[in-house]
């Protein structure tokens, strides 16, 4: 019988934070290794964008660039730091405006500077008909507020490392957005699954967030793209299919968004 192929992909890791390292090419080999062979690099602020460069360039046909002002880098100086990074726009090609968002859980005096970071990198995207790669932490109904404000036609791309309900799952759906599901959907009691098990796999990417959440059975440790492979099989025993149907499903979602 013929073995089966398939490919995955990592619609948002860090992987970056080893550029130029040995380990950035053991993980990476890793990656291969379990057939992930397509990374999504979303920046974090001014500094990290030669980092996700040099990752994109050393990896060109499996590492492909985002750029973006994450939330909890949004301080008193972000217009500059918002220049910055508009200006790297124009330097590099990029598949996706973020990481982009709201972050409530460590500081909601940022709050309004937040939405109007968000707002600026929002136009971005519709400019360059890009998609957005959304951060939300303790602030999904500031978040939809500002996604209703913001829709239109060119307005669409991934909520990262969704954890909500099943309600706020399908009004981030309706508003256009296809949902990031990371490691979290392999905790026990985190209640993930039971959402996952009810969305229709057009509307779901993985993702890890590496080096963050890692899932069953690293759960605590440091996470690396390649254990995107437990996220994989965990969604697609949920939906009860095999892995090969569900890395087909999510790659083409994935190649839907990102336009590559």
């Amino acid at each position: 019988m013929p073995i089966e192929t398939y490919t995955l992909t990592d619609t948002h890791t860090h992987i970056y934070y080893h550029a130029g390292s040995e380990k950035l090419d053991e993980q990476l080999q890793r990656c291969f290794d379990n057939r992930i062979d397509r990374l999504f690099l979303p920046n974090v602020d001014n500094k990290s964008i030669q980092a996700v460069m040099e990752t994109t360039k050393a990896y060109p046909a499996h590492c492909f660039p985002m750029l973006g002002l994450h939330p909890c880098s949004v301080k008193e100086n972000y217009k500059q730091e918002l220049k910055q990074i508009e200006s790297a726009l124009a330097d590099h090609k990029v598949y996706a405006i973020g990481e982009i968002g709201l972050d409530l859980y460590w500081d909601k005096t940022t709050l309004a500077i937040q939405q109007d970071a968000f707002r600026i990198q929002v136009a971005w995207a519709k400019a360059l008909n890009l998609p957005i790669d959304i951060h939300c932490r303790e602030a999904f109904d500031e978040l939809f507020v500002l996604l209703e404000e913001l829709k239109d036609d060119k307005l669409f791309g991934i909520l990262h490392c969704f954890t909500g309900n099943l309600e706020q799952a399908q009004r981030a759906i309706d508003l256009g957005f296809s949902l990031g599901i990371g490691g979290v959907v392999t905790y026990k009691k985190a209640g993930l699954d039971l959402v996952v098990k009810e969305i229709d796999l057009q509307h779901l990417v993985l993702e890890t967030d590496a080096p963050y959440l890692a899932p069953t059975p690293y759960r605590g440790k440091e996470n690396e793209s390649s254990y995107l492979i437990h996220t994989a099989q965990k969604v697609a025993d949920l939906h009860e299919i095999s892995l090969t149907q569900l890395a087909q499903i999510t790659t083409e979602n994935s190649k839907r968004i990102f336009g590559i």
